[in-house]
């Protein structure tokens, strides 16, 4: 399994970024795709995760902002940025979760990040 994202940039606060990811490979069932991001120096964080079933989640610094969608047919999940902030700077992380078929747990892949720079 792959991830392929795209989408990062530099914006204006206040402005908006797009972020997609797709996933290929062989993989069946239920899943959850998720943002993540790493600001330098800090531990990595969840933003926005969303299920094949459509639930989701969403970190409190980003709700009213971000917004996550997928495709399920495409494998494709995207993060709708708006109001960005400098504190949202970071460099951002797909990944996909699946269930582990041997043992409880799930089986993280991780795309290469995409760098969002938020300039005030």
């Amino acid at each position: 399994v792959q991830l392929q994202a795209s989408g990062g940039g530099v914006v204006q606060a206040g402005g908006s970024l797009r972020l997609s990811c797709t996933a290929s490979g062989t993989f069946f069932g239920l899943n959850e795709m998720a943002w993540y991001r790493q600001a330098p120096g800090k531990q990595r964080e969840l933003v926005a995760a969303i299920t094949t079933g459509k639930t989701i989640r969403y970190a409190d610094s980003v709700k009213g902002r971000f917004t996550i969608s997928r495709d399920n047919a495409k494998n494709t999940v995207h993060l709708q940025m708006s109001i960005l902030k400098p504190e949202d700077t970071a460099t951002y992380y797909c990944n996909l979760a699946i269930p582990d078929q041997q043992r409880p747990g799930v089986i993280d892949y991780w795309g290469k990040g995409t760098q969002v720079t938020v300039s005030s």
